[in-house]
């Protein structure tokens, strides 16, 4: 099929990828500040499902730096869900987090999470907002930080098994804390790529993800990372 022949939502939506991948590559090239790294992550979600309304999510995530060379992150984040409403569900979770670059660092994390889903016309459109409490090795106090993440779907296959990706997460810290996070932006995200659904249970994202960090000190200087992201959904228990 070619470009023209595709409805004009799909290539609305291609369009909007592609000025978003350009714009993370422009930004590459014009930010002359960052120290720019080349990443691959690979997430495992394991989302379940206890009853009708309760549900669960196990997390594991690891983060490869340094151009691919070395693990530069490993996330454990399990969460308990309560489904309010076919669209909306909120979350209670904790996360476990090993940073091993430039040294050793963990960090353990409670969190309270909204979801909220729901389609217009042809899209998938989801929201995820999170505030989380941060307890950082050596930090002086908890760090509290606000995420808030928009994500768009738009199958382009007849079937509905391919879809078009493209999501944005920002990050803000409330609060400064002494040899920890200061308050204001903290870092941003921006996906684009396809999603895959293999069956009922089990789908995943593949793309490339632009990460923008604010990591101020006298010794460090902003972050930009560019990943590649392959992140897995395992569906699990009575659906």
């Amino acid at each position: 099929m070619s470009v023209q022949k595709l409805p004009f939502e799909i290539r609305r939506f291609l369009v909007a990828c592609l000025c978003v991948a350009i714009w993370g590559v422009g930004g590459a090239v014009a930010w002359a500040g960052p120290d720019h790294d080349g990443q691959l992550w690979t997430p495992l979600y394991n989302r379940l499902r206890f009853s009708e309304r309760v549900r669960g999510w196990i997390e594991v995530n690891p983060r490869f730096g340094d151009d691919v060379s070395e693990v530069d992150q490993l996330i454990l984040r399990p969460a308990l869900g309560y489904q309010l409403t076919p669209a909306l569900s909120v979350w209670q979770g904790y996360g476990w987090i090993t940073n091993y670059q430039p040294r050793f660092r963990d960090e353990h994390r409670l969190y309270q999470q909204l979801s909220y889903r729901l389609r217009v016309s042809n899209f998938r459109v989801s929201s995820r907002t999170r505030l989380e409490q941060r307890f950082i090795e050596r930090a002086g106090s908890v760090a509290v930080r606000a995420r808030e993440l928009l994500r768009a779907d738009m199958p382009f296959s007849a079937d509905g098994m391919w879809s078009a990706v493209l999501y944005d997460e920002l990050f803000v810290n409330l609060n400064t804390v002494g040899n920890g996070p200061e308050s204001g932006f903290d870092q941003n995200r921006v996906f684009v790529g396809v999603h895959r659904t293999i069956n009922d249970r089990v789908s995943f994202d593949f793309g490339y993800q632009n990460q923008i960090v604010n990591t101020r000190g006298s010794d460090v200087s902003d972050d930009m990372n560019h990943i590649i992201l392959m992140q897995v959904f395992v569906d699990w228990g009575n659906r």
